[in-house]
């Protein structure tokens, strides 16, 4: 894909797509983060907001959202995904679940997760162990910082200009005019043959990781807590003993990283320049300690020293100082020279693995003895020339063994976040005792079907409408009648869960369901009241639309008579149930207060209607409900029953009120 697609995209312009490809550092990363869901990543462009980005992510992989054909459809679908992503095991699963849009053909979907879901079922502990690993798992990132190193090239580099400086040679310029600057990437010809600390001379069309190899390592570095989970799916793919097509596909997210473990393991192991390091950094104390072990040495030795004249000897001192000055030399000599050979192996010692030897004399005086300045400064600056040089030298090896792992550690990231979405979905199917429903061609049937949202313990529900129904229940369209604060609106939004899950290609919560293919979802929640003719017009053309349409669809409404008048109303929703029953694709169930009043403006007596009837009041006058409707039943709106409790529940005046009215329904 490239800008001029990206910028085809509803509310994607040339220079947003430009933008987009720019932070991302190229059109290929752009699309792999935009799929992978990393929302907050795309929200951090300029004038993208999270919601903007949700949209695009969904754009890009093509889940536009058109199934979900009304706001209410939109509404029940963002609290099914709350519901669901609670069980996520991080945040980067849960902001890629905001992807889970329902879909043409969820076969590849219903796959994933029917493989999850059994993996949990048969290995409960290794599922849950998983899951408290992927907690672990982020989305990558570069770290969001500019180095001090400078790229030297006389071609163009403007993907590194985001993370450093980027110089091209003028004419006339030499290596020797950048000389000023610490750390510098030379590519291509002009290279200088001896090359100074803390540079990098690299061929023409070298990798990308090894021009810049400080981002290289703090790639991993900060990634380091996400990598590690690749990294233990890799041991654990090495000695796995479970057999189970979930782990095979956790397992192969992961091939081609085989030495990243011990790769991320030996990561901090500096090698000899741990040592040059300690030993540069205590070189003068260290010196300055074999300095006073000299004297201390010498001066302990000379205080068992003899020196035996005879009188002629001691008149020859007395008259030739520098031979006396000899012959105490000569009984010192061995002390001293014993004691500085023996400092000297000893910093010898200290310089081992370091590169540097030790001079042949490190002293500038014999007594007192004094190390010699300038041999330990020269000791000194070859050790800094090592540490530099081996630092540079070691981290461009480790940047040209960890750079081609990176895009392939980005692509198993991805992988196991989205295998963690498919864990996810198995314990909220298991905690919610949800299962896979069987996908047919037209009709909604579900069986002990749960509600899972009220906020407690549902009534589980039976019912059916169109061919996926049951013997007598396969009509495709149906009135529901009853009670008020029965479940009528319940049932609506349980088929509606039903219907949306399974085009996500998930398990519903239900003993068993059957769920016809549609392209469309329209929920028609209830009307605000009596509306003006303007938006009484607006209201009917676009029912009408929907309803004559012959796309295929379920329409769930909600006592769509409070748009008008009541006799109105009726004629006007008997006039769209006749519309939609003239679709043989479309599948409708209306909850109403007036059926009477619509069968009989429809002219039709084969219309099904269907009851959720109230039995009474229970000891604490709350509704005594039977949730599942009687089948080609018209059930009583049961307003006597709520006066029946007000009577009970109010006092005084009131009280004698609804006594009042309550006896009018005899």
């Amino acid at each position: 894909m490239t800008i001029m697609v990206l910028s085809t995209l509803p509310g994607v312009g040339q220079r947003l797509a430009e933008k987009i490809t720019e932070h991302f550092g190229g059109e290929q990363e752009a699309i792999a983060s935009l799929k992978s869901g990393d929302i907050a990543r795309i929200a951090e462009i300029d004038g993208v907001s999270p919601k903007r980005a949700l949209n695009l992510a969904r754009l890009i992989t093509g889940q536009s959202g058109s199934f979900l054909a009304t706001k209410e459809a939109e509404k029940l679908h963002k609290a099914l995904l709350q519901d669901i992503v609670s069980f996520a095991s991080c945040a980067a699963t849960r902001e890629r679940m905001q992807l889970l849009m329902p879909v043409e053909n969820p076969t590849e979907r219903r796959r994933k997760v029917s493989h999850a879901i059994d993996f949990g079922k048969k290995h409960s502990t290794e599922m849950r162990l998983l899951s408290e690993l992927f907690q672990n798992l982020r989305q990558t990132r570069f770290a969001n910082e500019r180095y001090e190193r400078v790229v030297v090239s006389k071609q163009p580099l403007d993907s590194f200009k985001k993370w450093c400086r980027v110089l091209q040679p003028g004419e006339g310029e030499t290596w020797k005019d950048y000389t000023v600057f610490k750390t510098v990437t030379w590519i291509g010809e002009g290279a200088p043959n001896e090359i100074p600390d803390g540079w990098i001379v690299l061929p023409k069309g070298s990798k990308k990781e090894v021009v810049l190899p400080e981002q290289t390592i703090d790639w991993f570095t900060q990634n380091n807590r996400t990598l590690s989970v690749v990294a233990q799916i890799v041991k654990d793919s090495r000695n796995g003993k479970i057999e189970h097509p979930f782990l095979e596909e956790v397992y192969s997210s992961v091939v081609g990283l085989e030495q990243l473990p011990e790769i991320l393991e030996n990561m901090g192991d500096q090698g000899d320049l741990e040592i040059i390091a300690e030993v540069k950094d205590t070189l003068w104390k260290t010196v300055k300690n074999l300095e006073q072990q000299v004297n201390e040495e010498v001066a302990k030795a000379m205080d068992d020293a003899k020196l035996n004249l005879s009188g002629a000897e001691l008149l020859e001192a007395l008259s030739d100082g520098a031979s006396f000055q000899r012959r105490l030399q000569e009984a010192t000599n061995d002390v001293i020279a014993e004691a500085m050979e023996k400092a000297k192996q000893s910093l010898g010692e200290t310089l081992n693995g370091t590169g540097v030897r030790c001079p042949y004399d490190i002293f500038a005086s014999q007594w007192p003895a004094k190390i010699n300045r300038k041999v330990i400064d020269d000791i000194d600056q070859s050790l800094e020339h090592k540490l530099k040089s081996g630092e540079v030298e070691q981290m461009v090896l480790l940047a040209r063994k960890l750079g081609p792992l990176r895009t392939r550690c980005e692509e198993a990231v991805r992988a196991l976040i989205e295998l963690d979405q498919w864990v996810c979905i198995s314990r909220w199917a298991d905690e919610r005792s949800c299962v896979m429903p069987e996908i047919v061609e037209h009709g909604i049937f579900v069986e002990q079907g749960r509600h899972l949202l009220l906020g407690s313990r549902p009534d589980p529900v039976t019912y059916g409408l169109g061919d996926a129904g049951s013997d007598g229940d396969q009509q495709s369209l149906a009135l529901l009648t009853g009670a008020n604060s029965g479940g009528k609106t319940t049932l609506l939004e349980l088929l509606a869960h039903m219907c949306i899950l399974a085009h996500m290609g998930l398990p519903v919560p239900a003993d068993s369901a059957r769920v016809g293919q549609v392209e469309a979802l329209h929920i028609l929640a209830k009307a605000g009241g009596t509306q003006s003719a303007g938006a009484l017009e607006q209201t009917l053309v676009e029912l009408a639309n929907v309803v004559s349409d012959p796309t295929p669809k379920l329409i769930l409404a909600d006592e769509l008579e409070a748009i008008t008048e009541p006799g109105a109303g009726a004629r006007i929703i008997a006039g769209m149930l006749l519309a939609a029953e003239s679709q043989k694709d479309t599948t409708m169930m209306l909850v109403t207060h007036l059926a009477p009043s619509i069968l009989e403006a429809t002219g039709r007596t084969d219309l099904r209607v269907d009851g959720i009837e109230a039995t009474g009041l229970d000891s604490n006058l709350e509704l005594m409900v039977d949730r599942t409707p009687k089948r080609n039943h018209l059930a009583r709106s049961t307003p006597e029953l709520i006066v029946k409790r007000l009577v009970e529940r109010s006092e005084g005046h009131a009280q004698n009120l609804f006594r009042d009215i309550l006896s009018m329904f005899d």
